[in-house]
């Protein structure tokens, strides 16, 4: 059995990426959630809507202030993830998409998030391995998760020739 104990849990072939189908690893550290983050993503993204970028006009709202971007927090997601499961046993690994996305509280900024990781399932399919895994975010202190989704990503194995060298 794999140590999920030990972060990141490092697998290196589909076997062991089947023991870990059920298990909850996790949590990450906690990341800050901060004014200057949600603004760099509204500006990266274009999508400066005033609930995300006017403190002044959102605490007027019922929200009581500005709240991260949804995608925000999904985008986070991946580097979440390498500090939960790293695939550097493999070849390689893609990101293949996201299914079942859901933003189920709001984030209101000066909040802490962090995720915790399920492997769903690890299925054969020509060229590599897929995966599913169920990324949860949480808010420190909130009742109901930010995000709930489904990741899949795609890795490779690695060759005896690739192992050795």
């Amino acid at each position: 059995m794999i140590d999920t104990s030990v972060l990141p849990v490092r697998p290196t072939n589909l076997a062991e990426l089947q023991q870990l189908i059920g298990q909850e690893i996790g949590p990450t550290d906690w990341h800050d959630v901060t004014q200057e983050r949600v603004d760099a993503f509204a500006e990266v993204t274009g999508d400066k809507q005033w609930i995300h970028v006017d403190p002044e006009r959102a605490a007027a709202s019922p929200l009581g202030g500005t709240i991260a971007h949804g995608l925000y927090s999904l985008a986070l997601g991946p580097a979440f993830s390498y500090t939960l499961l790293a695939l550097d046993g493999f070849a390689h690994g893609l990101n293949y998409g996201y299914d079942k996305v859901r933003f189920p509280a709001p984030l209101p900024v000066g909040s802490r998030i962090r995720m915790r990781l399920t492997l769903l399932a690890a299925d054969p399919v020509p060229g590599g391995i897929q995966l599913r895994a169920q990324h949860v975010v949480e808010r420190e202190g909130g009742e109901k998760p930010i995000v709930v989704a489904e990741s899949l990503a795609r890795v490779v194995e690695q060759h005896s020739a690739e192992k050795a060298g």
